[in-house]
């Protein structure tokens, strides 16, 4: 499947033009203040006076704020996600394997419904803006799997297989295709799994309201194709939902699979997954202002020979999964979103759990997991009952949809940022050729880059800082630091302030 046409279009030459024609001027800007010469042919950082090995440091704001995004983040209605969490409960049941029900086709409950009914609503926002999203389905059949099957697939590593009928598995998404030729073919993409269950994982009759569980995540993939469907991007978002992931990630690891085969260029996935905030009455360790983010460290598709380079450079903390997760803390910071803020955890998935983000690591991708802060066992996965004073059950009554209305404000705003900066630069070295105590990095130029910002941090520091960068129009630099004590990473800066993720330069002797 090809999802990208590429078309020429006059208004875009025409600001492609208007572009060019301000380039060398801005870069003269640059130069009369300088923060950067295209005359140049090092940049070198000037060092400390007391500390020579370090070099004197420029602060960045992290990101530009952009009107387009504060309208974005604006936008979001948790009035419009309460009633998404509810219709998506009105189906009784979201059961994958409840696609094998009789009538199921025809009938106002369970999962052939929900897709139905989401679907519908992906084609009710593109017929409000215009047509300008893509509607689509990824349909497949999963058949059961033998235990030997079981043990060799990477996600399911054994697990007792949970369909034990050759089963119809549904992926609904929508394409918000790119605006820029040279950028359109770069993917972001959010989901949710729009499937449930309730204790019984063959149980498919009985209700499996599944509010948090995932109509919390459906609800924000829902929500960001909603408000980012209203402007234009240079590059592409994908809004997925998923099913099957009660059953061991299946939709998610067909959907990865086809991405990879296919050759997407496919930069990052934000997974939503328990984003509902757990309103359980007496629950008063819950924290509303936090959200968790989930990222690998070691990437699940390296190779022994890759394994080995990263250990060689410590690099254990810099996969683009982390990067992905960084840049969503820098979101944060940059947009305020009151006192809600993500609370980066450095490990893939919380024990014993797993989610979708995972089949995309398994695939090669940058994925991450936005889980509520606290979670409430006693409503995921539960029949609906009462015992001993406890209610058990998945329902609306215990989301806080304010709470999921800031995840889904994060999520749209994270998603602009990344579509409005220009790619990530291309081929980022550090050489190592010989024994010195400075640094030298290189990179290839991209699409949309006006500049450049090298960052560096400690080994020992969990992010980045803005006061630890500077910036160049080049495509290399030089630095007063010794590669043997930083991290380096290097992204690009658009036009308007705009910055990509960052990517940790590779040793090259």
């Amino acid at each position: 499947m090809r999802i990208f046409t590429l078309t020429q279009n006059p208004f875009l030459r025409s600001m492609l033009l208007a572009f060019l024609l301000a380039l060398p001027l801005a870069i003269a800007a640059q130069t009369s203040t300088g923060k950067g010469s295209a005359s140049k042919k090092v940049q070198k950082s000037k060092p400390a006076a007391a500390h020579p090995s370090e070099p004197k440091n420029i602060a960045h704001p992290r990101q530009e704020r952009d009107p387009v995004i504060t309208q974005v983040i604006k936008d979001v209605s948790p009035e419009r996600i309460q009633q998404t969490i509810e219709k998506l409960v009105s189906f009784g049941t979201r059961s994958t394997l409840s696609v094998n029900n009789p009538g199921a086709d025809t009938s106002d409950k369970g999962i052939v419904a929900a897709r139905n009914w989401i679907k519908s609503e992906f084609e009710r926002y593109s017929a409000d803006c215009g047509g300008c999203l893509t509607v689509m389905t990824d349909t497949f059949i999963e058949k059961p799997r033998s235990p030997e099957e079981m043990a060799k697939d990477s996600i399911l590593k054994g697990a007792r297989d949970r369909i034990k009928e050759p089963t119809e598995i549904q992926n609904v998404y929508a394409i918000l295709r790119g605006t820029d030729p040279a950028q359109a073919d770069r993917i972001y993409l959010v989901t949710g799994h729009y499937d449930s269950r309730n204790s019984d994982n063959f149980n498919t009759t009985d209700a499996a309201p599944g509010a948090n569980d995932d109509g919390s995540g459906t609800a924000v993939s829902l929500e960001c194709a909603r408000v980012l469907s209203k402007h234009r991007f240079p590059a592409t978002i994908i809004f997925l939902t998923v099913a099957g992931e009660e059953q061991g990630l299946r939709g998610s690891a067909h959907f990865a699979k086809m991405a990879k085969a296919e050759h997407w260029k496919l930069e990052g996935v934000l997974n939503n997954d328990i984003v509902g905030g757990n309103r359980t009455p007496g629950d008063t360790k819950q924290n509303p202002n936090w959200v968790r983010v989930f990222s690998e460290g070691l990437p699940a598709a390296a190779g022994e020979a890759e394994l080995r380079a990263i250990r060689a450079v410590g690099g254990e903390n810099d996969s683009t999964s982390r990067q992905l997760a960084r840049y969503i803390h820098e979101v944060g910071d940059t947009y305020h979103f009151g006192q809600f803020t993500p609370k980066l955890i450095f490990r893939r998935d919380r024990y014993l759990r797993g989610g979708d983000h995972s089949a995309f690591n398994e695939q090669g991708f940058a994925a991450v997991r936005f889980t509520e802060y606290r979670e409430d066992f006693n409503h995921q996965h539960q029949t609906l009952r009462t015992e001993k004073g406890i209610a058990y059950g998945d329902l609306p009554k215990y989301v806080d949809f304010n709470y999921v209305g800031n995840v889904a404000r994060l999520n749209a705003a994270t998603l602009a940022s990344l579509v409005l900066a220009p790619p990530p630069p291309a081929k980022v070295k550090l050489l190592t050729k010989g024994l010195e105590n400075d640094s030298k990095i290189e990179w290839q130029a991209v699409p949309g880059a006006i500049a450049y910002e090298v960052l560096w941090r400690k080994t020992t520091d969990a992010d980045f800082a803005p006061e630890n960068a500077t910036r160049t129009t080049e495509t290399k630099m030089d630095l007063d630091q010794s590669k043997d004590n930083v991290i380096f990473a290097v992204r690009s800066i658009g036009a308007k302030g705009h910055k990509s993720l960052v990517v940790v330069p590779e040793p090259e002797r």
